[in-house]
């Protein structure tokens, strides 16, 4: 199956040119465009995690894929500014916005940023956008959940086992991780992350140093002056500069690209995906500047595709193509069972005073409290930047096992898909009085005042923290494995589609940053489907 083409030869196939201009093709042209040019054999729409994974694999078999990313390229560079800074974001901090995400709402100019905030009915999404997608802009971790709160998302979908001892290995040998050293943790500036540690223990819960992403001799470079403070300043929402976040253009799409077998082209915006003739599909994207403006429309014939842009990118794609009758035998399923991954946000305040919030990142130390008696949660000490000058205070997040009743609808005034999180529902608002649970037994180990992540009804927390359950950084679910997939990703009733990203977990990933699993899920089924549909 190996195409052998080059960007410039592929574009150059389907007649599009670099430049020119906009292109619309009625149903018999395109019939015969993809008669008489060479078709795009394998396409990937997105570079994040599911994305990356498949293009390497792919590629190892010698199997040509074209990758379509709606971003740019974010090269670390020498002087280390490649990204916008959390305490001065400018353009390149957001995703096509005026305003700053995080922290007040400071103007800046227009760009493609790194970090997309998707609003919907109940939760705004945080998504990344660039080559890298989501690993841009998370924190590094790469922390595998339990047998047992695994199964509680996947049932009997996906053997743990083979997970546990082929697919999370197979991660891992690709995407060097490793805890913390303890000649860090024992720096000044992680004392928020040692107190952390100190507390879950004495809590008696179980504490543990999460596997990262995160080369911790670029780390301890920071920390002696060699490279600019980034990791240490608790930056990674909007990249990190140091270099330190192994980010996948890194590993996976820098193995992919350097073996001859993956085109990325970048700044390709899809809007649509449709049935196209002899059972290919057409992909329509915009190819834009870097401030958004639409410079031409492309239309591409693909043979297979594969969809990556992420839980809600891909979700939207498919419920807009079901919803516009551009794939009519898309199922009842498509655009169901989403879930926010259980996330909330809190604050421990009034610890010793030698801790400073915003400093030593990025997830260092979890507090797992799997067997709540409300329901299992995990809590994660942060650097907050936001938090500077707040001595004694940690901020962390906390993830649990939501049931995954979110959905996307399809709003014909507007021809977008809307997701809509039902959080007052009573098993979903259940994580929050969890999480507040986990939270009053940390405090009582710290001895100290706490800010919960919710008013009880109690009345027992005096001051709420600013940030609740509204917000994920963990967006999962829309096009979930075995019900709008098959068991390895192949969209029913469609030949040669599949779903390869975050959109195939039904909800959480079982009290986890869900990038490990993702990037193990992919590895699994895109060797089921190379096996199956390669031959």
């Amino acid at each position: 199956m190996k195409s052998g083409m080059s960007r410039r030869a592929f574009i150059k196939a389907m007649g599009l040119g670099i430049a020119g201009g906009a292109i619309c093709h009625s149903p018999m042209v395109l019939s015969a465009l993809a008669a008489e040019s060479e078709p795009v054999d394998v396409m990937i729409i997105g570079s994040g995690f599911g994305g990356a994974v498949a293009a390497w694999r792919l590629a190892e078999q010698g199997i040509h894929a074209v990758m379509l990313e709606r971003g740019k390229r974010w090269p670390v560079t020498q002087s280390q500014d490649t990204f916008s800074t959390l305490q001065n974001p400018d353009g390149r901090s957001a995703w096509l916005s005026q305003v700053a995400l995080l922290g007040d709402p400071k103007p800046i100019e227009k760009f493609i940023g790194v970090l997309e905030l998707v609003l919907g009915n109940g939760v705004a999404s945080l998504a990344g956008a660039g080559v890298g997608g989501g690993s841009l802009v998370y924190a590094g971790a790469l922390y595998q959940p339990p047998r047992f709160l695994f199964n509680n998302a996947f049932g009997r979908s996906v053997d743990y086992h083979e997970m546990d001892s082929i697919y999370y290995p197979r991660v891992r040998s690709v995407i060097s991780q490793h805890p913390i050293p303890q000649m860090i943790l024992a720096r000044p500036e992680y004392a928020a992350a040692k107190t952390w540690w100190q507390l879950g223990q004495r809590a008696g819960l179980t504490t543990k140093l999460i596997d990262m992403g995160i080369s911790w001799d670029a780390v301890w470079e920071e920390l002696l002056g060699a490279r600019k403070p980034s990791v240490i300043a608790g930056e990674f929402w909007y990249g990190n500069n140091s270099g330190a976040k192994l980010s996948l253009d890194q590993n996976y799409l820098k193995y992919a690209e350097q073996s001859g077998h993956l085109d990325i082209v970048t700044q390709q915006n899809v809007t649509s995906i449709q049935e196209g003739p002899h059972g290919r599909y057409v992909v329509v994207a915009n190819e834009i500047d870097t401030n958004g403006s639409v410079l031409a429309q492309r239309k591409y014939v693909v043979k297979k595709l594969f969809l990556a842009t992420g839980s809600v990118g891909t979700s939207k794609l498919l419920v807009r193509a079901k919803g516009n009758n551009w794939m009519p035998a898309l199922n009842s399923e498509v655009g169901r069972n989403w879930g926010n991954n259980g996330d909330f946000f809190s604050r421990l305040t009034d610890l010793n005073t030698r801790i400073q919030p915003n400093r030593g990142g990025t997830v260092p130390i979890v507090i797992e409290d799997h067997y709540n008696p409300i329901s299992p949660t995990s809590v994660e000490c942060y650097a907050d930047w936001s938090l500077e000058g707040q001595a004694g205070t940690i901020a962390s997040i906390g993830m649990s096992t939501p049931p995954a009743k979110g959905f996307f609808t399809y709003d014909k005034a507007t021809d977008d898909a809307v997701l809509t999180w039902p959080g007052n529902d009573p098993q979903i608002a259940r994580v929050l009085d969890a999480g507040a649970d986990t939270y009053e037994r940390i405090a009582a180990a710290g001895g100290r005042t706490k800010q919960s992540i919710r008013q009880v009804k109690s009345g027992h927390y005096a001051t709420p923290s600013p940030v609740t359950g509204s917000v994920t950084a963990h967006p999962l679910g829309g096009a979930v494995l075995d019900l709008a997939t098959d068991n390895i990703g192949k969209v029913k009733n469609y030949n040669n589609l599949y779903v390869i990203d975050g959109a195939l977990v039904p909800g959480h990933t079982g009290c986890a940053n869900p990038a490990l699993t993702i990037a193990a899920l992919a590895e699994r089924n895109i060797e089921r489907i190379i096996r199956r549909d390669f031959r």
